[in-house]
C-alpha cells in the first residue's frame, strides 16, 4: 500500500516560552496550558492522541498513554513568523528573521506604495486588524483610502471595504505593495484584509489573500513534486509558499472547513503529503485576546478529530504540529515565541512514545521525508532518531 502523510498545523498553538523568549517580550507564554486553564476545554479526543502531554508538566500530571508519540520542537530561526514557521516545518530554516515593523512603515515605503496606487493611505500603525477597521472604517468608506497596518509579525496588511474598493483592485494593490517591499523591506507576506458592513458593524470576508515572498531555497514540497509525487495544500498553505511545490490547493475560511476538506482528500486518496493550516487559533482568537473562543475552536477539533483519524490506512502517518505560539492570555495581541507541539500517530507508531524536546521544526519535513521515500532536506526523523 503507498505511504502517505497528513501534517496538520494548529496555527499559533505554542505549548511553551522557547529559552530565547524573554528577547520578544513573550515570557511565561504558553499558549495550550494557559487556554486549558483558562477556557477549560474538554478535549478527550487530542487528550488521548497526545498533544496534551507535549506540555510536559505543565498540567500534564496523570494523563493516560496517549495513542501517538509525542514531544516539541523549538524554531531553529529566529522570530515567531508564520511564513519561517511553515518554511521550517518543510525543511528550509531561516537563518535571518524577515524584517518586522512595530512602529509603522517608513515614509519612503509608504510614499513609494501610494504614489503607484494613486491615493493616500490610513492608519499605517501596528494594531489588531478588526480594532482598526472599527477605528478607520467610517472614515476609509468616506474617502476610499486603504488602511495599512502591522504587528509584530513581518506582514504588510491592506484593509478595504469590498463596496468601495472592488476586490480584485485590492488584490493588484497588494501585487504592488509586494513589488514595493523588496530589498531591506521584504516582508514575509502582504496580506488583502477585505470586509463589508457599516460603521459599528464592519466585518472580515472569507476573500483573504496572502501574497507571500517566494521561498530562498528548496522545501520538501519543490522535491515532492520534483519526484512525482502529490501535494495537496489546504488552507493558507499554498500561499506561504507563493504557490511553489503545491499540486492542489483548497483555501478555506475556518478551522473545520479545514478538517471537512482533508478528510474528503484522504478518503478521495487526494495526495501523497496532505498539509493543512488551521488558522482560526492564530488569527480568530490568538490575535484578538480571545480566550474562550480559542478553548470553543480547541473544542470544536477535538469533536472532529475522530472522523479525520478515521481515514488514516495502514501506511498512512499523521502529525500534528505548530508554527509559532499565539497566547491569548497575553498583554498583547501578537505572535509568541513557543515551543510548537508534535504529535505523530499511525499504525506503526508505537503509543506514548516521548519524542523529547527537538531543536528545529525540520524534524517534521525529515520524518516527512522518510515516510515518502524521498530524500530528506534539514532534520532529524522523529521516529528513528533522538532528540538531541
Amino acid at each position: 500500500m503507498r505511504a502517505r502523510a497528513l501534517v496538520v498545523v494548529l496555527d499559533g498553538v505554542g505549548v511553551g516560552a522557547l529559552p530565547d523568549a524573554g528577547r520578544y517580550g513573550d515570557d511565561g507564554a504558553n499558549t495550550l496550558r494557559n487556554v486549558l486553564l483558562a477556557g477549560r476545554p474538554r478535549l478527550p479526543h487530542l487528550s488521548s492522541l497526545g498533544l496534551l502531554h507535549s506540555l510536559y508538566g505543565d498540567g500534564t500530571n496523570g494523563l493516560p498513554v496517549p495513542s501517538g508519540a509525542f514531544g516539541r520542537m523549538a524554531a531553529s530561526a529566529p522570530g515567531k513568523d508564520t511564513t519561517s514557521g511553515h518554511w521550517e516545518l518543510m525543511g528550509l530554516p531561516v537563518a535571518e528573521p524577515f524584517p518586522a515593523y512595530p512602529d509603522g512603515f517608513p515614509a519612503d515605503v509608504l510614499d513609494a506604495f501610494e504614489g503607484a496606487i494613486g491615493r493616500r493611505t490610513l492608519g499605517n500603525r501596528s494594531a489588531s486588524g478588526t480594532v482598526v477597521v472599527d477605528e478607520l472604517g467610517p472614515e476609509h468608506v468616506r474617502t476610499g483610502k486603504p488602511i495599512v497596518y502591522t504587528s509584530s509579525d513581518s506582514v504588510f496588511q491592506l484593509a478595504a471595504h469590498e463596496e468601495i474598493v472592488p476586490i480584485e483592485t485590492l488584490y493588484g494593490w497588494c501585487e504592488t505593495a509586494r513589488r514595493v517591499l523588496d530589498g531591506p523591506h521584504r516582508v514575509g507576506r502582504v496580506i488583502a484584509r477585505p470586509f463589508v458592513g457599516v460603521p459599528g458593524s464592519f466585518r472580515r470576508t472569507g476573500r483573504r489573500r496572502d501574497f507571500a515572498v517566494p521561498p530562498p531555497g528548496e522545501t520538501l514540497l519543490d522535491r515532492l513534486m520534483g519526484e512525482g509525487k502529490r501535494v495537496l495544500a489546504i488552507g493558507k498553505v499554498a500561499e506561504i509558499f507563493a504557490g511553489r511545490g503545491v499540486t492542489e490547493s483548497i483555501p478555506t475560511d475556518s478551522n473545520r472547513e479545514g478538517i471537512e476538506a482533508a478528510v474528503e482528500a484522504m478518503r478521495d486518496d487526494g495526495g501523497d503529503l496532505v498539509y493543512v493550516n488551521l488558522r482560526d487559533f492564530d488569527s480568530r482568537f490568538g490575535h484578538r485576546n480571545d480566550v474562550k473562543g480559542f478553548a470553543r475552536a480547541l473544542e470544536e477539533l477535538d469533536g472532529l478529530l475522530p472522523a479525520l483519524l478515521g481515514t488514516l490506512r495502514l501506511a498512512d502517518l499523521l502529525l500534528m504540529t505548530a508554527d509559532h505560539g499565539c497566547d491569548p492570555t497575553d498583554i498583547s495581541t501578537e505572535h509568541t515565541r513557543e515551543y510548537s507541539p508534535i504529535v505523530v500517530a499511525g499504525t506503526g507508531v508505537a503509543p506514548g512514545i516521548d519524542l523529547g524536546t527537538r531543536d528545529s521544526l525540520a524534524d517534521v519535513s525529515a520524518t516527512v521525508a522518510a515516510h515518502l521515500g524521498v530524500a530528506r532536506l534539514a532534520g532529524r526523523g522523529l521516529l528513528d532518531e533522538p532528540a538531541l
